[in-house]
């Protein structure tokens, strides 16, 4: 599934073939319709990514920062294994794409991890908390920006925690919504 990945990370799903994952992969394309029944069916098998995330469905929510760091600072480069939202936007003609990627994040984070929250506006901080994790991936392990390439571990964990822990903790009543009022 990594050659499938790849591909499909770098060239979109209609630049793709499967005779090119199965060259790829050093087999022959028979045995990739063999598993997978249907190039459709691949790319949903590699651009499935929840269980990526299954341990924000368990972790300690003080814990949540230093995962994201982790997951950050772990994450494959771009070339061992493509970032979920490029591989998306690099099949933008694959509407169905975007579909079960907005799916997997409302799934894991806007219904699964929002539960653990107490508070108002519960779901839009889990989606917040998904947005801050996949766009610090995107910028780091795929774009390539120079700060948060250099940045170290704890610098990292310093910036991430004072914008994740809000998200986990309930607002205060004298802070919420404050600029609806101005």
């Amino acid at each position: 599934m990594g050659a499938a990945a790849r591909r499909f990370g770098r060239y979109g799903y209609n630049g793709t073939s499967v005779r090119d994952i199965a060259k790829e992969a050093g087999v022959d394309a028979a045995l990739v319709y063999r598993y997978f029944g249907s190039k459709e069916a691949l790319f949903e098998a590699v651009t499935t990514r929840t269980a990526m995330f299954e341990p924000l469905r368990h972790l300690p929510l003080e814990d949540v920062a230093v995962w994201i760091r982790d997951f950050i600072s772990n994450s494959p480069s771009e070339d061992e294994f493509p970032h979920p939202v490029l591989s998306v936007l690099r099949s933008s003609s694959r509407e169905e794409a975007v579909g079960q990627l907005r799916d997997e994040i409302t799934e894991v984070f806007s219904e699964s991890f929002a539960k653990r929250l107490d508070g108002p506006d519960a779901e839009l901080r889990a989606e917040l908390l998904s947005a801050w994790l996949l766009g610090t991936t995107l910028m780091r392990i795929a774009i390539r920006t120079p700060a948060l390439v250099a940045a170290s571990d704890s610098t990292l964990l310093t910036y991430l925690r004072a914008g994740i822990d809000p998200l986990l903790s309930p607002p205060c009543a004298c802070s919420e919504h404050p600029a609806e009022g101005q």
